[in-house]
């Protein structure tokens, strides 16, 4: 409740099989001829593969296609049908070739299929939507292999696609369009020659809606009760789109379109030119950080991407981290402050997978998203810390620029962040990229008076022995507060630093720059995961993450709620009452803990009869005017009438 996860980013599951390992290819460019017909809700494609082979003797490939299509035949550059085969739990099709292809000569094989994609079928990745063809509009995402795909978000490729669609509809996708009538319907011709991820199109009527902003034109494509919000998302778009080009360089598209798709498809999605958006993230004011983020993998998955999954980290994490950069822009840096104290407690639900073997997580997981976009985000954060603004912004636009249309690995950034600011940041980079978990500092000082004023001597304790970072040193005087900067290397670092005023208090890491532990940062964490699992319907194990963030403080009134709620859903109505009373007693954070915790207390007594009491909290709750998530309407409805326990389906 109160918190929703926006799984964006980039797909997939583990490591390959080990024959596809043994037959790696490099797909070069796609010729698709398909047509969607949206009365019948079907695609009917023919998909020309141009690949080189990068190994000797390769007999068979693999590629991903979406289990909803059928495959009726391949056939090779001489026309000759080759055998195939289909794996479903894999979603994949198998090619294999009478003779072994040449490494290094570029061959092509094209595929016919077809299928009903309404929306409704199997995803690649599961209760994700990624293709739908509906009525009035479509939308076909490169995460729904739509179209034979291999080496998913990390082979770039160009691509020419031929889409036929009934007349009175358009298709938008990336690179260069142009269309032309043909007996009732109409084909877009959609040519886009640099190397990056052109698959991903959408099916609409109407035009979009143009609006200008700060030299940027987004059109906007929304439906329905969301077309009220296209003059908002495109002003805000356009201040964007400015505001990364500032920090980034030139976009590799100078305008933008955003399509609306439909509830279910993922909450953002981003290609060449294109912005994909779910209606409930459009929502009823303009979702700055998703557009953010999205808007920024223009540069960090359109411009450049990873060159294998195990450096996700570089892209998502930038996108992340950019929509930080922009808060920070629009609002002043106590936004950003505050995006990084709650990405550190994502970053930190996973702290024993080394952010560079980000291949062994599935796709779309919730670990993958605070793994290298959570945690990616907090390492950006701290590189900027160590190498000073002046060299960390020079640093993106560099490394944009210098990899246009490239696949990148951590290495190329480091190597352009060390290039401008002079530093060797192998540590820096082995400690947070190749190694896991995070320090917990522990600092003892001593105050001495001195002829010109006060020496503060103190140790910096911490468990990672490889550990070295500066750190800041906030300290209270009677005067002036003074900053001073330690370097802390391995589990002891001893320093001294001299003030002029005489030393009141001394606080490590006051801005909360470094990535670390903390007896109020585990409390939220534990409680962080507790809800991961929680969303997952795994009680048991929520239950013990709770209980873990109540070992951290016992006064958590944010703990004893979600615990609450776990027994409420349970039917467990004494033990939930008792922790919804213990939410009252505690320390009142999050503020909307208190009038959530009398409705629900006002739930439990009127499902067990006891009317007085329950109208007796919901008055309670009315009295705290907290309105968080619509709680004064909730208050007051159940006044009128009592909470009635929502009936169950029990089938044997």
């Amino acid at each position: 409740m109160f918190r929703n996860i926006l799984f964006a980013g980039f797909a997939m599951a583990a490591l390959l099989p080990a024959q596809e390992r043994r037959s790696r290819i490099d797909v070069e460019r796609y010729d698709i001829d398909a047509e969607i017909s949206l009365t019948t809700q079907t695609l009917t494609s023919k998909a020309a593969v141009r690949f080189i082979p990068l190994d000797d003797n390769t007999t068979s490939v693999s590629f991903e296609l979406n289990n909803a299509l059928n495959l009726s035949k391949v056939l090779d550059e001489k026309g000759v049908r080759l055998p195939s085969s289909r794996s479903q739990q894999e979603f994949s099709v198998r090619v294999n070739f009478d003779q072994p292809l040449t490494k290094g000569t570029p061959t092509t094989v094209t595929f016919f299929y077809d299928g009903r994609l309404t929306g409704s079928e199997d995803s690649p990745v599961y209760g994700i939507k990624f293709a739908a063809i509906k009525n009035d509009f479509a939308y076909l995402l490169y995460p729904a292999r739509w179209f034979p795909v291999s080496g998913y978000t990390t082979d770039r490729f160009a691509a020419t696609l031929n889409v036929t669609v009934p007349a009175g509809s358009s298709v938008l996708g990336s690179g260069l369009d142009t269309s032309k009538d043909a007996g009732g319907k109409k084909t877009f011709t959609l040519q886009f020659d640099r190397a990056s991820f052109p698959g991903s199109i959408a099916v609409v009527r109407g035009g979009g809606v143009p609006v200008p902003s700060e030299g940027v034109t987004t059109t906007l494509y929304f439906r329905g009760g969301e077309a009220e919000m296209a003059a908002s998302y495109g002003t805000e778009a356009g201040k964007i789109m400015t505001h990364f080009t500032s920090l980034f360089g030139l976009p590799p598209s100078a305008n933008l379109s955003i399509v609306e798709t439909e509830t279910g498809a993922p909450n953002g999605y981003a290609s060449p030119g294109l912005v994909f958006l779910n209606p409930r993230a459009i929502g009823k004011q303009v979702g700055i950080k998703l557009l953010a983020n999205q808007i920024s993998r223009q540069w960090w998955g359109v411009l450049l991407s990873p060159s294998t999954r195990n450096h996700l980290w570089v892209t998502n994490g930038l996108a992340a981290y950019s929509e930080m950069l922009y808060l920070e822009h629009a609002n002043g840096p106590a936004a950003l402050e505050s995006e990084i104290r709650e990405t550190a407690v994502e970053a930190l639900t996973v702290d024993n997978v080394p952010v560079i073997q980000a291949a062994r997580l599935e796709d779309y997981a919730p670990e993958l998203w605070a793994l290298t976009a959570s945690k990616g985000a907090a390492i950006y954060h701290m590189l900027r810390y160590v190498v000073g603004d002046e060299n960390f912004f020079k640093t993106l636009k560099d490394f944009a620029k210098d990899n246009a249309w490239k696949p990148v690995a951590t290495d190329d950034l480091r190597k352009t962040a060390e290039n401008l600011s002079q530093l060797n940041l192998q540590g820096f980079f082995i400690q947070w990229i190749e190694s896991s978990g995070a320090p917990e500092f522990k600092m003892e000082y001593t105050i001495f008076r001195t002829q010109k004023g006060f020496r503060v001597m103190g140790k910096i304790s911490q468990d990672l022995d490889t550990f070295r970072m500066p750190v800041d040193l906030k300290i209270e005087t009677e005067g002036n507060p003074e900053e001073k900067r330690v370097e802390v290397v391995g589990t002891s670092s001893e320093f001294a630093v001299e003030t002029f005023g005489k030393p009141k208090s001394i606080t490590l890491d006051p801005a909360g720059r470094v990535l670390r532990f903390s007896n109020q940062v585990r409390l939220s964490v534990a409680i962080r995961r507790g809800e991961q699992f929680a969303e997952l319907s795994e009680f048991g194990d929520a239950l013990k993450e709770y209980q873990k963030a109540l070992e951290a403080s016992r006064l958590s009134s944010l703990a004893h709620y979600r615990i609450g709620e776990l027994f409420f859903l349970q039917n467990n109505y004494q033990s939930a009452a008792n922790e919804f009373r213990e939410t009252l007693n505690g320390d009142i954070e999050p503020k909307w803990t208190e009038v959530w915790a009398h409705i629900n207390l006002g739930k439990i007594f009127d499902i067990t009869g006891q009317r007085e009491r329950a109208v007796n909290e919901y008055n309670q709750a009315i009295r705290t005017k907290d309105n968080t998530q619509g709680a004064q309407e909730e208050a007051a409805k159940y006044l009128k009438a009592p909470y009635e326990r929502q009936k169950k389906n029990d089938t044997a």
